[in-house]
C-alpha cells in the first residue's frame, strides 16, 4: 500500500498529515503538480523479467504515458541485496536534486521512498509496486532505497543526466525508509 506523508520542512519529526488512500494521494499531489497513478500489468510476469517483458506487459500505459509526457527513452533500475556498492549508490540517491525535464518512475516491484521537497513542505510518497510517480522539471526531490534495498522500476526520460545537486542536506533530517 502506498502511504504519503506530507510535512512540513522545518518539522521532520512528526507530519501534518498521512494519507493512505490513493484517491487522496493523487488529489494532494496533483495539486503541487505531481502526477500519480496504479498500474496493472496486461500479463503476468516472471521474476527474472526483463526491461523488453515489462514493456510489453505494460504497454497500453505506457504508450499513453509517452504519448503525453514525450519521453524518447525508458530503461530499467534495479537494486536487490546482490547489488554492488549500495551504500554509494544510496548516499548518491539521498542527495536531493533538481533535473531540467520532467521524469516519471514506475515500480515494478519492490518499493522505495520519494521525498518531494516543493515549497515548504517535503511529500515523503512511499511508492511500491504498480506505482507510477511523474515527477515535474525543476522539483527539487530525493530518493531512499533503504538499508535493504529491493525494487524494480521503469525510468522515463528523455535526457540521461543526473539531475543538479541542490547543496541542501534536507534528506539528513527527514525519517529514512525502513525497509
Amino acid at each position: 500500500m502506498s502511504i504519503l506523508s506530507v510535512y512540513d520542512q522545518s518539522r521532520p519529526e512528526q507530519p501534518n498529515k498521512v494519507l493512505t488512500y490513493l484517491e487522496d494521494i493523487v488529489s494532494t499531489l496533483a495539486t503541487v503538480g505531481v502526477r500519480v497513478e496504479r498500474w496493472a500489468a496486461s500479463a503476468p510476469l516472471q521474476a527474472d523479467a526483463g526491461q523488453d517483458d515489462v514493456m510489453a506487459a505494460y504497454r497500453a500505459d505506457l504508450d499513453r504515458l509517452i504519448a503525453q509526457g514525450g519521453y524518447g527513452k525508458a530503461e530499467m533500475f534495479a537494486v536487490d541485496r546482490d547489488t554492488p556498492e549500495q551504500d554509494a549508490l544510496r548516499a548518491r540517491l539521498l542527495q536531493e536534486r533538481r533535473y531540467a525535464e520532467d521524469k516519471a518512475f514506475f515500480f515494478v516491484a519492490g518499493s522505495g521512498l520519494f521525498n518531494l521537497h516543493i515549497g515548504d513542505a517535503v511529500y515523503a510518497l512511499l511508492c511500491e509496486k504498480n506505482d507510477l510517480l511523474v515527477v515535474p522539471a525543476g522539483t527539487a526531490h530525493w530518493f531512499d532505497m533503504g538499508e535493504n534495498p529491493y525494487f524494480m522500476t521503469l525510468r522515463m526520460f528523455n535526457n540521461a543526466e543526473d539531475g543538479t545537486p541542490t547543496g541542501d542536506d534536507i534528506a539528513s533530517r527527514f525519517p529514512g525508509f525502513e525497509n
